[in-house]
């Protein structure tokens, strides 16, 4: 029979220690990465709820409606 070779100790451990090194460097890339706040489009009744809400903090006057739809959807968008 055919006699298998198998690979010294020490270049199995230098491979093991590779390998975790190299998920120690992506680990740490990952935790020093930027936080990026994902933006979401807010629904049509998010907007109208708070646009509502801008309207009677100004005592209820109309005319400005389109102004507080604005501001209500910079606000949810930030």
């Amino acid at each position: 029979m055919a006699e298998t070779k198998k690979a010294p100790a020490k270049t199995v451990k230098k491979a093991a220690t590779k390998t975790a090194a190299k998920a120690a460097v992506k680990t740490v890339a990952a935790k020093k990465a930027p936080a990026t706040k994902a933006k979401r489009t807010p629904t049509h009744e998010e907007i109208a709820a708070l646009a509502h809400k801008f309207w009677q903090q100004r005592g209820g006057h109309h005319g400005s409606d389109a102004e507080d739809w604005t501001r209500a959807e910079k606000e949810l968008k930030g």
